[in-house]
């Protein structure tokens, strides 16, 4: 998934090195951070890795530098969607809607564009961004047995 979503940052989005580089330790560390909160195994250098970009690698990467003003509250709204979904799921209460919450880093990946290219390639992209999302639907309700 990793390589998968780099590659679509770099090539099909051609975004700047250090946006690519601070969206691949944002999205390592949320995937270590659901893995975390699920129970999962998390090997240790994956946790390694979390804890030095999270505490050091992100803030010194100088796309967060220059943006950090405005990707803080998608961050932070990211954050909320994600719990959202995971109080809908824990609940049993999975559905359409928390599948989307779960998606918030992708509105991340959509401001790196608009601040990367301004707002109209942005817009020109949005649906090619929001695709690279690539779990299905069908697969997400039944982790829940709701098909």
């Amino acid at each position: 998934m990793t390589d998968w979503l780099r590659e679509n940052l770099e090539k099909s989005l051609a975004l700047p090195a250090s946006a690519v580089d601070w969206l691949m330790m944002l999205f390592g560390a949320i995937q270590v951070f659901d893995d975390v909160a699920d129970g999962d195994i998390v090997k240790r250098q994956d946790l390694n890795a979390t804890i030095w970009n999270t505490l050091v690698g992100m803030n010194r990467n100088i796309f967060w530098i220059e943006n950090a003003q405005t990707l803080t509250p998608v961050v932070a709204t990211m954050i909320l969607k994600w719990q959202a979904s995971d109080q809908a799921e824990r609940a049993g209460h999975a559905d359409a809607r928390s599948f989307v919450w779960r998606a918030g880093f992708y509105d991340v990946v959509l401001m790196t564009v608009a601040l990367c290219y301004g707002s109209n390639h942005a817009t020109e992209v949005a649906s090619d961004v929001m695709a690279i999302y690539g779990e299905k639907l069908e697969d997400y309700l039944m982790e829940f047995n709701h098909a």
